[in-house]
Order: C-alpha cells, then structure tokens, then sequence
C-alpha cells in the first residue's frame, strides 16, 4: 500500500486554537527538542495542566517539516479499545480499510514523513502503547506526540512532565509579578468577558493570591476568570479557601495542582443553581457534543424541569463548563463538555446512584434516532440527516457500547445498527460491519429485529469481500423473510444478492436478480428501496451494454427529484453521467453531472459516494484527453476510494475500467509519465484528490503579479484562513471587527482569483515562504 508522497506540505489535521496562546517558551523549547530527538514523546501532568494546548501549538509550529502533514486524533470520547485502530485510521483517510486497521496503518505509514499528535490517551493506555509501539517498528519516519495523564510505557518513549504556568512566589516584588504565565492568562480570560480589566496597584496582591491558591493550572485559573463577571476578586479568593478545606477535609490531601483544579471546578459547581448542577451530571453520558434536542429528551425531568433546558445550557455556557462550537454545516447549534468537567459529572452523577438511568435514557433517544433516520432519509432531509448523524457519530458508539456490554440488550443494539446500513456504507464501512455482527450474536433469537439486523450485516459483508459471511447470514435472512411472509425483506435480498453479482462479473444474473427485487420493492412501496434498485441495474446494465441503462437511469433521476433527496440525486447523477459519457459522446455534460454530484455529497462527507464519482471523471478523462492529468486523476480515483474504505473499485467491472482507461492513458504518454503521474494521484489527500476532480487544483492559478500586492494585513488573514479559521474566529483573533475581516477576505479573493476559501488555504500552503 505504500504511496509516494505529495509534492506540497499541505496534508494533515488540527483543530483551530479558539484561544490566545499564553507563555510556555520554556515548555515549547523542551517539547521541540525531545520531538527533534526521539520519536515518540509524552506529555504528561493532571488534568486542566494545558497538554493539549501544548501539544496543538508545538504541532503547529513544526507542521512545514512533516511534509506528509500532522494530524490530530482526539481520543477523549472514545470508549472501545478495539475501535482506536478504526479511528486512527480514519483520520489519515484510511477509514475502515480492512478487519486489521494496524497492519493497513503500518504498511500506508510505511515511508511516510509525518506527525502523529495523539490526545488524551490515558484511558486507553494498553491499546494506545501496543498500536504505536507496531506503528514505530513499521515507520522509520513516523514521530508520535501524545498527550495522556500517564505514561504509555513503550521502548524509546520520551516523557516530558507539563508543569502548571509560572506563578510569583512571596518573595517576588509585586512590579515583577506581571511578567508570570499565570497572571498573563488570568488577565487575558479576564478581558474577555471584561474588556476594561488591567492589573494594577488596585488589584494585584490579589490577582497573585488567586494563582497562587489555583497553583497555576491554566483551567483553574480560566474557570475563575469567568466568575469575574459576577464576583470580586475578594469574593473568589473567599470561596476557593472553603473549596480547599473541603478538599482537605476527611482524606489525604492530594497533589497541589489537582487540588487546585478540584478546588476551581468543585467551587464552579457550588455555584451553579441546583438545576444546572444536576443538568451538568448528566450531560456527562454524551460523548462528541450534544444538541438542545438531545439534552431535552434526556435530561429533562426529575428536578430538570423541560422548559428550563434552554435557559439552564444558557447558564452552563456562561460559566464556561460547556462551550458552543462553530459549525457551519450544522443547522441547529452544537455544545460540548471538556472532558475534565464531563468526568466531575460523570463521578458525582454515580454519587447520586442515577448512571444507568441516563444511559439508558441515551441509549433510547438514540434508538429512537435511528429509527427516525430510517423512515425520513428518502427526503428532503436526507442532506441534514447525514450531517447530523456524522456529527452524533461518538454517541451512536456510546449507545451502541451500553447495548453491548448489557446483558439481554443485543436487540436494543440490532435496532440502533441496523437502520443505519447507509450511514455506515457513506463511510464506516468496518465499523458498522463490527457492531452489526457483535449485536447479531448477542441476539440470537429470530425475530424482525434480527431479520433486518442480519440482512445488513450482509450488505455490509458484501461491500467488504467477506464473501462467505455474505452468504450465511443472508442464508438464515432468507429463511426468514419466508416465515414472517415479509416481500420488503425479500426484495431486500435480492437487492444484496445482486449487487455480489455484479461485483462478480455475472452482470445477466445481476440483471434477473434485481429486476425482481425492484418488482418486490414496488409491491410494498419502498421507494428508497426502489430508488437503489434502479441505480444497481443502470450500473448491471450500463457494464452490459444493455440500452435499458438510460431508462433506468432516468427513472432513478425522477424518483430521487420528486424526493428532494440530495444524496439520492447525486448517485442518479452519476447513472445518467456515465450514460452520456459512453453512449451519448457528451464529455461536457456528463463532467458536469459528476461534479454536480460531488458537491453534493461533500456537506454529508459521503467518501463512498464521490469515489464512484472521481473514479468515473477519470474515465471520461482517460477517453477524452489521455493526459498526464488524467493519469494524475486516476491515481486521486484509488486515493478516494481507499479514503471511503469501500472495495469497489477492486471488483470485476470497475476494475476493468479502470484497467482500458490507464491502458488508454499508457499508449499516449507512456509508461514512465503514466506511472509518476499515478503514484502522485495515488498519494493525494482526500481534499487534493476531489479539488483536481473539480477542476480546482494548481489550474486555478493566481491572477499575475497579484499575490505579491497583497497587503500586510491581507497576508496574515490569508494565513489564518489557511488554518481553517473562520470569520468570526479570525476576527477574534486579530481583535478587529467581523466585517473588516469579510472586506479583508474578498480583496485576498478578489487579488488572487480564487472563488473559494479551500483555494486560499492551498495557495498558502503552496507558498510558506510568503
């Protein structure tokens, strides 16, 4: 699987810092030198101490000398041991390659030259240090940063100990004591919710009281900041020596800093009113964030008043123990707990004798979910259902792991797995095979729970080649469906059956099978059902050459038009591109459908999909203009499909496509071209691989001369926007107004020639030393 690497520095991931950095030179100087040194580097110390933070800014600073990216895996939520793999791996846009995620890492990290920031790790310490122990051994290249409480333990690992920030000792001069991290940052969480606050003779002695009592512990000091708004600085001081006695008080004292940052969030707590103290102990069961929808249906009652959980979410985000995030995808807003504050919940919500309660609660709502999916996801809001599941992704898990791990719950599990097929097939693809299965056996009983459960865990199997799986559980799904007389549920097999077929070669008996199954379909009006059946046998028959293709490709287009389902029309833009690419000689029109369809799949992250997409404009361009970019395309064609974890690009009929198209390409620019041009492809990122499939990669190229009159300002805001800040952010950022950074931003557009900001960001990454 190894691959060539890219030409321009410009993979990777990290998240936007939403907040100043505050000193840490010391710190940063030592962290740079031990990550220069060896190759795996731990950053240890108590919660709220600032590892992440560290991490995310020395990732930053060193991302130009990894020119295979660094990127950010955020392990906080994650329960399941045996998923990290998976979620490692879907982070470096391998996702679910196969059923041994570390050996399909091992070999893609192979001779790549890259960064690995690994963050809160210490709940899954044994897992994390055997995967990166194999990921070392395979990757001479590789370098690790973990952020985690305690160490992993693996052989050659560097371990930094992250000290709380400098605070002034008595013996310090007050003039002096400005100079120390803790006051800087205090006073800089300060000004945000007080604009107006300077340290001064007024105020010092106390403000150096206050760090000194929080010990330097960035949250400490963060979550102390927010109360000025409503406290005096006496007022603080007051309540955090009670804190400490309490803490102190009936067991041993602890270590300073983790008495500190139990003494801020305990004080935090204290303060909250009884409704938000209890609201907070439950959000605790979320895992990835939450929605106002979510925390009504689960949290409301029993103290919890449901009218109240606006106003109360209101006030657990003034006092800083939840935040907002921005998402502009996302058309309802979405909170999110540190995992520090999640944990207090979590301990004090077992205190009170009610976990199982409200995960069980949870793990209903997102029963109930699914099954909403299920009956709306051939609609309007298919697009919104996509992006909304993508984004309860971790609470799904969670749910799913509750079923799992109870006794007498594998049909609670089947009936969360199981509606989701198509949200696993649009890109977790293993996943889902994995939960399917383990609910499968934990619910033996043949029941219509199970019957739909094994049917898509077939499907699943299918997908992933696991032929003879396929084959038994559809077996039993068959048996089944002839007890309970379930037509849908026998067109749902032939739907599975196929499909197989097709990725067979048996393109006739694909064509039988599926012609019933859409019959069958019809008979009990599943028009989702429907729908894919028409898609499958313009595939069947396209491949065939059969000229029903363009009938069955127009009717999948109508159905999915009358839906008002944009993932639907985008795969019916795909039937009718190939259609008028092939038979119809429409080069133009059926690039068009292609990318028409990409872009609409690319809000819901649906990788399955664009890869059928990108790996049909390679065709068209292969047939049309056999070029080095075409050879380049077809490389970014495989990229996507190994990005999306699906296999069929590997089956009979695509890969023989696949196969005359480089043929094709191969007697135009030859082999050498061919291959280098590939291995180029091959090796994009997602994001590189659909930009040269929109017709938005280096083509786009900047106005003459312009870049070079981009002001002062214009550079730096160019630079933001290159690590994926936002307006608003940026504007934050740089302390000036929103508006002025929209003005800003539409001249560097304007200035470069570039219609988007994904282009602003390439071109920065093209050009560091701009």
């Amino acid at each position: 699987m190894a691959e060539s690497k890219p030409t321009a520095p410009t993979r990777g991931r990290l998240p936007a810092e939403l907040t100043s950095f505050v000193g840490r030179r010391r710190a940063l100087a030592e962290t740079r030198r031990l990550l220069s040194s060896s190759r795996l580097l731990t950053l240890t110390g108590s919660g709220g101490v600032g590892k992440t933070r560290l991490a995310l800014r020395m990732a930053a600073e060193v991302r130009r000398t990894f020119p295979d990216g660094v990127w950010f895996v955020e392990l906080g939520a994650l329960q399941d041991p045996a998923l990290l793999g998976h979620t490692l791996a879907g982070t470096l846009e391998l996702s679910q390659v196969s059923a041994n995620p570390t050996a399909d890492l091992a070999e893609y990290l192979e001779d790549k030259h890259l960064l690995l920031v690994l963050d809160n790790c210490e709940h899954l310490a044994e897992a994390c240090a055997v995967l990166v122990s194999k990921l070392l051994a395979a990757a001479p290249y590789l370098r690790i940063l973990v952020t985690s409480r305690h160490v992993l333990g693996v052989e050659g690992e560097q371990v930094l100990s992250v000290p709380p920030l400098s605070t002034p000792t008595a013996e310090v001069p007050a003039a002096d004591a400005d100079q120390y991290e803790a006051l800087i940052l205090f006073a800089d969480r300060v000004r945000a919710v007080m604009p107006e606050f300077v340290i001064d003779e007024t105020n010092r002695a106390q403000v150096i009281e206050l760090c000194r009592r929080l010990d330097g512990v960035p949250l400490a000091l963060e979550l102390a900041a927010v109360w000025m708004r409503t406290l005096s600085l006496a007022q603080i001081i007051d309540r955090l020596q009670d804190r400490f006695r309490l803490l102190t008080g009936g067991r041993p004292a602890g270590p300073a800093r983790q008495q500190a940052l139990e003494a801020a969030i305990g004080w935090s707590y204290d303060l909250c009113s009884p409704a938000e103290r209890m609201l907070w102990e439950r959000l605790s069961v979320f895992a990835g964030g939450f929605d106002l929808e979510a925390v009504e249906e689960i949290c409301s009652g029993d103290g919890v008043p449901r009218d109240d959980v606006l106003d109360l979410i209101a006030g657990l985000v003034n006092k800083s123990v939840i935040m907002r995030t921005v998402a502009t995808d996302h058309a309802v807003a979405w909170y999110d707990i540190l995992s520090t504050m999640c944990h207090y919940g979590g301990r004090r919500l077992a205190d009170a004798g009610q976990t199982r309660e409200f995960e069980r609660r949870h793990r209903d709502y997102y029963r109930t979910l699914a099954a909403r999916w299920e009956a709306d996801c051939f609609s309007p809001r298919q697009a919104d259902w996509y992006i909304r599941m993508r984004r309860e992704h971790e609470n799904l898990r969670v749910a799913l792991d509750f079923c799992l791990s109870e006794p007498g719950e594998g049909a609670a599990a089947l009936e969360i797995a199981a509606p989701l097929w198509n949200f696993w097939f649009a890109g977790f693809l293993r996943e889902g095979h994995r939960y399917l299965s383990l609910a499968i056996d934990a619910a033996p009983e043949q029941t219509p729970t199970r019957a739909k459960g094994i049917w898509a865990g077939a499907y699943l199997s299918m997908f992933l080649g696991e032929a003879e799986q396929s084959t038994r559980l559809l077996a039993e799904c068959a048996e089944l469906a002839e007890r309970y007389d379930d037509e849908q549920l026998r067109a749902r097999i032939a739907e599975v059956e196929g499909q197989a077929l097709i990725y067979q070669g048996d393109l006739t008996g694909a064509v039988a099978r599926l012609e019933r199954g859409l019959a069958s379909y019809r008979a009990v009006q599943d028009e989702l059902g429907e729908f894919d059946l028409l898609i499958l046998l313009s595939a069947a028959t396209f491949f065939l050459g059969d000229p029903r293709v363009e009938e069955f490709s127009r009717q999948a287009y109508e159905l999915a038009e009358s839906r008002s389902a944009a993932s639907s029309k985008a795969y019916a833009l795909w039937s009718t591109g190939i259609v008028r690419w092939r038979d119809h000689d429409q080069f133009e029109p059926a690039t068009r459908a292609f990318r028409e369809a990409i872009r609409l799949w690319l809000p819901m992250n649906d990788r399955t999909g664009i890869g059928f997409c990108v790996q049909a404009l390679s065709w068209c361009a292969g047939s049309t203009a056999p070029d080095e970019r075409a050879a380049r395309l077809a490389g970014a064609s495989r990229a996507v499909w190994r990005s999306s974890g699906a296999h069929v690009d590997e089956t009979t009929p695509y890969s023989q496509f696949d196969e005359s198209t480089a043929q094709r390409i191969r007697a135009v620019v030859g082999d050498e071209v061919f291959d280098g041009a590939f291995a180029q492809g091959a090796a994009y990122s997602f994001d590189q691989a659909v930009a040269l499939a929109l017709g938005e990669e280096r083509e786009t190229a900047t106005k003459p001369g312009m870049a070079g009159r981009l002001t002062r300002r214009e550079h730096e805001i160019a630079g933001l926007v290159g690590e994926g800040l936002s307006n608003r952010e940026i504007a934050a950022r740089l302390v000036i107004s929103q508006r002025t950074v929209e003005t800003h931003v539409e001249h560097i557009l304007s200035k470069l020639g570039f219609s988007s900001r994904a282009q602003v960001g390439r071109w920065v990454a093209e050009h560091p030393d701009r």
